[in-house]
């Protein structure tokens, strides 16, 4: 993980204190010896490489590699070169890991994601990693920086991030020599010198008994064969018994047999663990188990069976003998030195049955849930039932401040994420894996939101699909390839997304999920908005549409019914949109949703507006207004009143758009939430601009477009004859009412944030549930569309049916989705208006009449049916 600085301000942790380890100094451990090895380390530095003496310039950045066995202490000398030389470098000092703590290496895109993050440079979510690690060579290379790769596996590792700046150093420290990299300066570790090793001895004994036998001290240190690591771990048995000689530990270790490895260190090891009491010893064992092998008082705590206070002072313990390093961080966080990890494995194999360690990590993984579940409670609002369930939660469990609990988050994101892989190492997605996997998407989006938490996201939900794949879970795998696909389209990846799409509808198909397939088919219409292929979208909102209608869904039919009239209606096909727009109307009413019903006759009215109707827009958008009134929403009623203004405006009758704006502002005095740039899209008074459904950049259609340029026509153009026949493979796979089951709210993107809800509508506990794919990111479903642009009334006004084709819409409405002050007429409603229209562009797409289901009789009645009474 890249070295980023941490503010530590104020911080409160459940259960966690501040104290120091016994023997810490704030000014860190002291460096000795190595002298030689530094200064040749410099001098390679300085020197000239092939390339100069060659006569060319080096084309990448100088490798410096420090090599030498575990416990030789060269990660310590390679910190310690870098202080020395640091202020060389400018742009700073950058520090990755390439080995986890299992000995595995750690993918080259995290690492080059977390580099780029640690630079403030972006990182598309669900790129590779050639893609990063290019991204991360072109951030370097105007920058003079300073690199340090620990535990690099191989050339090839390093080779991906090195630098192409011949002004920045790399320094690598490995086990072995890095063969394959040209001019790489190696420097490899032996043991230290005695002198050095016996002052190293004296920080932990303290002077007086080396000085009174100094054969002996001479003598401990040839015994660890002068290796660091012995040399602390003697150390420290020796500063825990202050009344023990140098030379009582010296007959212990030849007394001792020889490891099998036969390494001094594998040896001093085994003395210091057998001294150890039954449960110290255990919690040590048990520390070969924390994911990404960071452990915190919370995590020990978990593992042992213990009380955090005594989870704490056990590790500080440890701590002070050399068998656990803290680290240098706001929070308690540890770390089993990387030499002792497969000491410690060996160990936990011995002595601990399979159960057991079972038990230990299902306990670990269930406190780090509840953790989680109350870091995202911290976020909601007081007197929330969320809040009420926080307070029921144990003291140690519980976050102070919202503040404290996003700073733990962030603090310990790297062990949670390596918590979720290791939910699912055995290839399974058991009940706790799924309830983790919800409670850290909801977390991270919860405190980051969704666009800032992408990358962690986007590797949670393939970690998922992985594991799906593997075991053939079909349900899963349409569940993560719906979250990806959300991903893709959020980042601007339409292609990439509507691909994803098409393979979770195949997945939700062959799992006979209907609800899975409901939301593939209308996410594949709203990818095919994006691209400005509105015959697709209207035709795949229409498949959608149908199953719906088949389960008897009336207000999400209506919702559907909006999305197609939008797509027809931005395809210049305002008929077939006006009566797409009635049959909603006609499906939120018989639902009983005043407002949604108040919604789309506004979006009926805007549609007239646009097909030349104005005296039927003015009276259609009156009654809009009268229903908003019976559902007593203020914000709309604001939003209709200035609908009308502008029409008014534009029809010439600026007294009574005067009116109906005092009235709007009147509204919006008294409710403050429904100013501009409230969610919802609250109008202003100026044009038709929105800030509504699809204006904050998020998902298919979160983009507006002004035209229907060449760019867009060779975009549809490409790939048309591959999806036409895509098209008719799905279309001879339409939904099947006959089939359909219960909903699950699960895999909606809606579910991530605010908890799962089963179809009966009871809340599900993460995706505890068996079978419950795993939640997407915590948001509503990205908007696939954006708002019409108005267009102009009165004389020079195009014909009926017409839209003007300039691509500028005639009006300011061309730029709705940039979002609008207040106080600029937008007309955008509130989101679950079902009102879900596009860019404008071109309707040019597949040819072919759209599968939109026929309006039911009583979805084709006139528009003034829908007439409110007069209150």
């Amino acid at each position: 993980m890249s070295h980023q600085t941490v503010d530590t301000s104020g911080i409160e942790v459940p259960g966690q204190g501040q104290r120091s380890a016994p023997g810490e100094s704030s000014t860190g451990r002291q460096f000795f010896g190595r002298v030689q090895e530094l200064k040749a380390l410099r001098a390679d530095t300085e020197g000239a490489g092939l390339n100069t003496l060659a006569g060319r310039k080096a084309p990448r950045a100088r490798v410096l590699l420090i090599a030498g066995r575990p416990g030789s202490g060269r990660t310590a000398l390679a910190e310690e070169f870098v202080r020395q030389v640091a202020d060389r470098y400018p742009d700073g000092v950058l520090r990755a890991r390439l080995t986890g703590a299992d000995g595995a290496p750690v993918p080259t895109a995290r690492v080059a994601r977390d580099l780029l993050a640690a630079l403030r440079l972006p990182a598309p979510p669900g790129a590779d990693e050639d893609d990063l690690a290019g991204e991360l060579r072109d951030g370097l290379a105007a920058r003079r920086v300073l690199l340090l790769l620990d535990g690099a596996a191989d050339a090839e590792q390093v080779d991906m991030l090195l630098p192409d700046a011949p002004d920045s150093l790399l320094v690598a420290v490995s086990e072995r020599p890095l063969t394959g990299l040209p001019d790489v300066r190696p420097c490899t570790l032996g043991g230290l010198d005695t002198t050095s090793a016996v002052r190293l001895l004296t920080c932990f004994t303290g002077s007086v008994r080396i000085t009174c036998d100094p054969r002996a001290a001479e003598q401990l240190v040839e015994e660890c064969g002068r290796l660091p690591a012995a040399l602390v771990l003697a150390g420290g048995w020796l500063a825990a018994r202050p009344s023990a000689a140098v030379a009582d530990l010296v007959k212990r270790l030849v007394a001792a047999p020889q490891a099998a490895d036969g390494s001094p260190l594998s040896r001093v090891f085994a003395l210091v663990y057998a001294d150890l009491r039954g449960p110290v010893a255990r919690l040590l064992r048990l520390l070969s188990l924390v994911p990404a092998g960071l452990a915190d008082p919370q995590t020990a705590s978990a593992l042992a069976g213990c009380s955090v206070p005594d989870a704490h002072s056990t590790l500080d313990d440890l701590t002070a003998l050399g068998l656990v390093r803290r680290l240098d961080s706001p929070l308690p966080q540890y770390m089993a030195p990387g030499c002792l990890l497969p000491l410690l494995r060996r160990r936990t194999e011995e002595q601990d049955r399979p159960s057991e360690l079972q038990l230990a990590r299902a306990r670990m993984l269930e406190r780090t849930v509840r953790l989680l579940q109350s870091c995202r409670a911290a976020t909601e609002p007081e007197g929330s039932p969320a809040r009420g369930k926080l307070a029921e939660l144990p003291a140690a469990l519980r976050f102070p401040s919202r503040t404290a609990a996003r700073r733990w988050l962030a603090i310990r994101q790297t062990a949670l994420l390596a918590a979720a892989e290791t939910a699912v190492e055995d290839g399974e997605l058991d009940t706790l894996a799924r309830r983790l996997m919800a409670a850290l998407v909801r977390a991270l989006v919860a405190h980051h939101g969704t666009e800032a938490a992408a990358a962690e996201l986007y590797g949670i939900h393939e970690l998922v699909l992985n594991v799906a794949e593997r075991q053939h879970l079909h349900r899963e795998q349409a569940a993560a390839l719906l979250n990806l696909a959300d991903l893709d389209a959020r980042t601007g990846r339409t292609r990439d997304a509507l691909s994803r799409y098409r393979s979770a509808l195949d997945a939700g198909r062959r799992a006979d999920d209907p609800y899975a397939t409901g939301r593939a088919m209308e996410s594949i219409g709203g990818a095919y908005q994006e691209l400005g292929d509105w015959q697709r979208a209207a035709d795949w909102f229409g498949r959608a549409l149908a199953q719906r209608l088949a389960r008897d869904e009336r207000e999400e039919a209506a919702r559907l019914y909006g999305r197609i009239a939008g797509a027809q209606s931005h395809g210049g096909r305002h008929a077939e949109a006006l009566r797409s727009w009635r049959a909603a109307v006609a499906g939120y009413r018989k639902a009983g949703d005043l407002a949604g019903q108040a919604r789309a006759m506004s979006e009926l009215a805007r549609v007239q507006e646009y097909a030349g109707q104005y005296e039927e827009s003015l009276g259609t958008c009156r009654a809009a207004v009268g229903w908003a009134r019976q559902a007593r929403d203020e914000r709309l009623q604001a939003a209709l009143q200035l609908r009308l203004a502008d029409t008014f405006e534009r029809l010439g009758d600026p007294a009574a758009a005067r009116l109906h704006r005092v009235a709007a502002e009147r509204l919006l005095a008294r409710d403050p939430g429904g100013a501009a740039g409230a969610p919802g899209g609250t109008p202003g008074a100026e044009g038709d601009r929105g800030t509504g459904d699809g204006a904050d950049g998020r998902g298919p259609g979160a983009e507006a477009g002004s035209g229907t340029g060449s760019g867009d026509a060779r975009r549809r153009e490409r790939g048309a004859n591959a999806e036409d026949a895509a098209d008719a493979a799905d279309a001879a796979n339409a939904p099947n009412a006959a089939n359909a089951g219960d909903a699950e709210e699960a895999v909606v993107p809606g579910a991530g944030a605010d908890g799962a809800h089963s179809a009966d509508g009871t809340p599900d506990a993460g995706v505890g549930a068996p079978g419950a794919p795993v939640p997407s990111p915590g948001e509503a479903e990205a908007p696939d569309c954006d708002r019409q642009p108005a267009r102009p009334i009165g004389p020079g006004a195009p014909a009926d049916g017409a839209v003007p084709d300039d691509g500028t819409a005639a009006d300011a409405g061309a730029a709705e989705s940039t979002g609008a002050p207040a106080g600029t007429g937008a007309d955008t409603l509130p989101p679950d208006s079902g009102a879900d229209t596009v860019p404008p562009g071109s309707g040019a797409g597949a040819a072919g009449v759209p599968h939109v289901p026929a309006p039911a009789a009583g979805d084709r009645e006139a528009i003034s049916s829908d007439t409110p009474p007069s209150t």
